[in-house]
């Protein structure tokens, strides 16, 4: 089960929750933006509610502090980190690529490829908070919104499967040999349940 941007909505657990019994997940990915610029315990109290395994990292709108309610939760902090799991390598990064509105977590280009250029590798699953660049990130007025370097990222490791949130407006499934989603804000009870297998399965769910 796939969510992002949940903003704070406490409407968002029982979703969540919901769906993890409908669709039998066996894992949550949170791409980010748990908060709405905080307070990160809420960030805390929102993942230890989730009874199955979780894989999360911050967004942008998340205070620097989230990272730590991560680790403290019951959920695992993906952000520059690796986690396998039956058989699958998940590789995260948290926060955006800079923005117009000097959001709480955001880094430079720079900063963004040389933390997770050392850690990627081929095949694996990215989880971001912001898309690549090009994919599943394009907003109506403004274009294509995503980071450069998670875009050269995947040109250079080419992952199974990128999931990424950030632009609510970009909700969709891009399937290549990358597959790449954007759930939806989870806050307007968008998610997206994939099945991972020979054939990577995605259902875009509201």
């Amino acid at each position: 089960m796939v969510v992002s941007d949940i903003h704070g909505s406490k409407n968002s657990l029982e979703m969540i929750l919901k769906r993890i019994v409908e669709h039998k997940s066996d894992l949550v990915v949170i791409c980010g933006d748990i908060t709405h610029f905080g307070p990160a315990s809420w960030a805390k109290n929102f993942l230890d509610e989730i009874p199955i395994r979780t894989l999360a990292v911050p967004g942008n709108c998340d205070p620097i502090d989230t990272m730590t309610a991560i680790v403290e939760s019951k959920a695992a902090a993906l952000h520059a980190k690796k986690v396998e799991i039956a058989g699958y390598k998940f590789i995260g990064f948290g926060g955006s690529n800079r923005t117009p509105f000097n959001t709480p977590f955001e880094f430079s280009e720079k900063e963004i490829f040389d933390s997770l250029d050392p850690i990627m590798e081929e095949k694996a699953i990215l989880v971001a908070h912001a898309p690549p660049y090009g994919h599943v990130d394009y907003h109506r007025i403004k274009g294509h919104l995503g980071s450069k370097s998670i875009a050269k990222i995947v040109h250079k490791y080419k992952p199974i499967l990128v999931l990424s949130g950030h632009i609510h407006e970009a909700r969709g499934v891009e399937y290549g040999s990358t597959v790449f989603v954007n759930p939806g804000a989870a806050m307007f009870n968008y998610a997206a349940a994939v099945t991972l297998s020979d054939e990577i399965k995605v259902e875009l769910l509201e």
